[in-house]
């Protein structure tokens, strides 16, 4: 019981911070006419500017705030995954896959020709790649102690992550409408140039509904690239620590319990049910 209590103590402010922040967030997107901004990007916006306030306080809120960015994110998207059919699923990732080939020889091969030109080491270099072309800050962390990276080069990547969602997630509804983008469109365009898949949902969802539902779809076909990413640069790290004669190699070896994206099969679970049939088309659109 005692146990029961100090986690709910631990957790409980910084959930009720997250969900009043959502539920006033989509109060005031009700009253915005032509839903302008979306609830999401109102969320972040308001965040924002609580934030001076919430710094004071943010050893209190930080567990929950963590609770929620990760762990109820992801129950979304898995639950999300009962408005969809397998047809979709996999119609959607297979464009995601081809759009990926283009990522992965633009964002690696862009990033090492900077790289070089700006005279960036080859650890900064990788981790801004692999924040490009996965997952942004998950692939950061994941990489990071994979080819032991500084510290100050994780924080830096992971700090132009946050500053280029946080362009998208305000910029990219914009610019779509202005260019007059399909829902598929730009759904597909989200879910392949946005990093974290915190700001995918936002980006996507400020935009249409279907729009969101397409861009997740295509954001978890790249989170999945994950595991080759994280053992490829493994391997070249060890072949570099052989070629500059370093001894005592440190650097964490991958592990795919850690690396991989379980939540990912949940969401196909959750596919899976809603094309049985089981569950009733009221329940499912409702």
């Amino acid at each position: 019981m005692n146990l029961v209590k100090r986690t709910l103590k631990k957790f409980s402010l910084g959930v009720l911070l997250c969900f009043s922040l959502g539920a006033a967030a989509t109060l005031l997107n009700g009253l915005i006419p032509k839903d302008l901004l979306g609830a999401g990007i109102l969320a972040l916006l308001m965040g924002m500017a609580l934030n001076p306030l919430v710094s004071r306080v943010w050893q209190t809120v930080s567990p929950g705030v963590s609770f929620v960015s990760s762990k109820v994110l992801r129950l979304g998207i898995i639950l999300m995954g009962v408005s969809l059919s397998f047809s979709q699923v996999f119609l959607v990732g297979k464009y995601a896959l081809a759009l990926m080939f283009f990522t992965l020889l633009t964002a690696f091969g862009g990033g090492y020709l900077l790289g070089k030109v700006f005279k960036v080491n080859w650890k900064l270099r990788s981790l801004l790649c692999v924040s490009t072309a996965i997952c942004g800050g998950s692939a950061v962390a994941a990489v990071g102690p994979t080819i032991e990276a500084d510290d100050r080069d994780i924080a830096y990547a992971i700090s132009a992550t946050f500053l280029f969602d946080l362009l998208t997630v305000l910029a990219f509804p914009w610019i779509g409408r202005w260019l007059g983008l399909s829902d598929t469109s730009f759904g597909l365009w989200v879910g392949t140039a946005v990093n974290d898949t915190s700001s995918v949902v936002a980006t996507g969802y400020a935009f249409s509904d279907a729009a969101g539902q397409l861009a997740v779809i295509v954001k978890l076909t790249r989170t999945l690239f994950i595991v080759p990413v994280v053992l490829v640069f493994s391997a070249i790290n060890a072949r570099v620590s052989r070629k500059s004669g370093s001894k005592g190699n440190s650097a964490k070896k991958p592990s795919l319990m850690k690396i991989f994206p379980f939540f990912i099969l949940f969401f196909l679970l959750m596919v899976a049910i809603k094309s049985t049939g089981v569950l009733p088309e009221g329940a499912v659109n409702g």
